[in-house]
């Protein structure tokens, strides 16, 4: 490990932290806004939840490298491009998680909710959606720390993040911007998913006071 290169590269590694925390940020809100559409659909009609989950399914499946491929010569080397594979890799999760969540909250609940006069509407989004927060927000963190894993591969596509330290290294057999590249990547994944959890107690305050 070259210390001195560290220090010598400390705005790039600011920069390229920027990067990474901006790719991973656009593919799960935008992967987070969808996959509430999808979900919302699957809960309004059954029938779709089957094909929603089976081509999500099979988009998750795909490499990402092989899907950057197939991707390029429609969309180039671009952040569109990295963006379009990073999305289609939350949406499986995501997906199952908030229609898991939504299907758990008590019948009791709702049928207490619409004898209050809440509208379908408003049952779902006051309601059910935060009873269903354990489970999002459990999808939002797997979903979360996938993607940061993958965004170093953005790298191969010139859109840059810690994999364009895990690149270099690669090519020059050069040990300490790998390294760097690798144990940020893993650092930011952690950061992340404590935010989440963070978060997650923050939304659910009733959840600490029945744990105390």
């Amino acid at each position: 490990m070259s210390w001195s290169w560290i220090t010598a590269h400390l705005g790039d590694i600011a920069s390229r932290t920027v990067e990474h925390l901006e790719l991973t940020g656009i593919a799960i809100g935008l992967g987070f806004v969808l996959a509430l559409a999808l979900s919302i659909l699957a809960i309004a009609k059954r029938r779709t939840y089957a094909p929603i989950t089976w081509v999500a399914g099979v988009m998750y499946t795909i490499p990402s490298i092989a899907l950057f491929a197939l991707l390029v010569p429609v969309t180039g080397l671009s952040k569109t491009t990295a963006e379009v594979a990073l999305v289609s890799y939350t949406l499986l999760i995501l997906v199952r998680n908030i229609v898991a969540g939504i299907d758990g909250v008590p019948a009791s609940v709702r049928e207490a909710a619409t004898a209050m006069g809440y509208t379908r509407w408003r049952m779902f989004f006051t309601v059910e959606i935060p009873l269903a927060l354990p489970l999002v927000i459990a999808g939002l963190r797997i979903a979360t720390v996938t993607t940061v894993g993958l965004v170093t591969l953005t790298a191969l596509i010139g859109q840059g993040g810690y994999g364009a330290f895990i690149l270099d290294g690669l090519q020059r057999f050069f040990n300490t911007p790998l390294f760097v590249g690798a144990i940020l990547s893993v650092a930011l994944a952690v950061a992340l998913d404590v935010a989440l959890v963070a978060l997650e107690r923050a939304l659910m305050p009733w959840a600490r006071r029945r744990a105390v």
